[in-house]
Formats: structure tokens, sequence, C-alpha cells
């Protein structure tokens, strides 16, 4: 397999620690604003679309390969049926954190469903549907068990959250309930 593509590492290049996979280019408009969260990360990641069903040889080398390549974790998104998250998960000793992405059916519930009923055995972190944010997030979170950058990441979000939310409501108590307006944000 050709050596992938790293998205972010700054000039060194570092290895991708995170993968992000769709099993369709599709799939790309649910998964960007979590690669867009990526990109506010010092932490070095790669995308691919690695169909289950289209390219199973490919998604299947993929999967074995991914520890040795030094990812830490996988993101993968899949709509419908949605086996890629579940398929990568078989074939790789990594954590996959499925995102199940709205199809035309069922508002993305079959995918939720698909990805979250894993059989025993064949773990599958799964966030909610077309929630990429939240993948990348988690992401950061596991690889922040073992990087000190991607472990203050999130701690600089999480309080980035709480001031947020204090301002907020701050504001609340001075102006009262009844004239409080959300400001576009």
């Amino acid at each position: 397999m050709d050596a992938p593509r790293v998205y972010r590492g700054g000039p060194e290049q570092r290895k991708a620690v995170i993968a992000v996979c769709m099993g369709s280019d599709t799939d790309l408009a649910t998964l960007r604003p979590g690669i867009e969260i990526l990109d506010t990360m010092d932490i070095p990641y790669e995308v691919h679309i690695t169909s289950a069903h289209r390219t199973p040889q490919y998604m299947l080398d993929f999967a074995k390969g991914a520890a040795g390549r030094g990812l830490k974790v996988i993101i993968a998104a899949a709509g419908g049926s949605a086996h890629l998250p579940g398929m990568l998960a078989s074939e790789t000793v990594l954590p996959v954190i499925g995102v199940p992405v709205k199809a035309m059916a069922l508002d993305g519930l079959d995918s939720l469903c698909s990805i979250v009923s894993m059989p025993r055995g064949i773990p599958v972190a799964t966030v909610g549907i077309s929630n990429s944010v939240n993948a990348a997030i988690l992401a950061a979170r596991i690889v922040g068990t073992s990087d000190e950058k991607a472990q203050k990441w999130v701690a600089d979000h999480l309080k980035k959250m709480d001031d947020d939310n204090m301002a907020k409501e701050r504001r609340l108590q001075e102006e009262g309930w009844s004239t409080y307006k959300k400001l576009d944000a």
C-alpha cells in the first residue's frame, strides 16, 4: 500500500495517528466538520475512501496495517448498511469510532443501528448520526491518553466551552429570561 498523505503535522510532517475513513466520497460532507476540528489540533491525521463493499481488499489491507503504520485510532463514517466501521474494527487492534451517515432512508437510523449493533467481541464506539465533531474530539481524547498535546487540546476545548456557557449564564442573570436573546455566534 502506498504511503498515505498526511494532512496535518507541521513542517516535519509527523506520521498520522488518526485515520478518517469513509465508505464513499459522498460521506465527506458529513465528515467535513470533524475534519475541520482535527485541523485545529496539533495531531497529524489522514483521510481515505475505504469502501467495505466496492474496495473490500483495500479496506482489509488498510485495517490490518493501520497499527503498524503508527495510527492510534480510526474514525469511520458510513451510511445505509454502514458496514465500514465494523469491518475495519474486525481487522485492526485499534479503537474504531463509527459515524453514522444520514442517508436517504430512515434519516440515518439504519446506519446508527448497524454501527452500534456490533457482535460481541468487535466493539465500535459510535457517535450520534452525522456527528463527526464528537468523533474527532473522542479521537483526540484517545490519542491524549499518550500524547500531551492532544490532552492539552481537549482540556483547552473543555475550558472554552465552560467559559462560553458561563458568559451566557451571566448575561441571562443580568438581563432576565424574558429579555434574553441568543446572540449569533
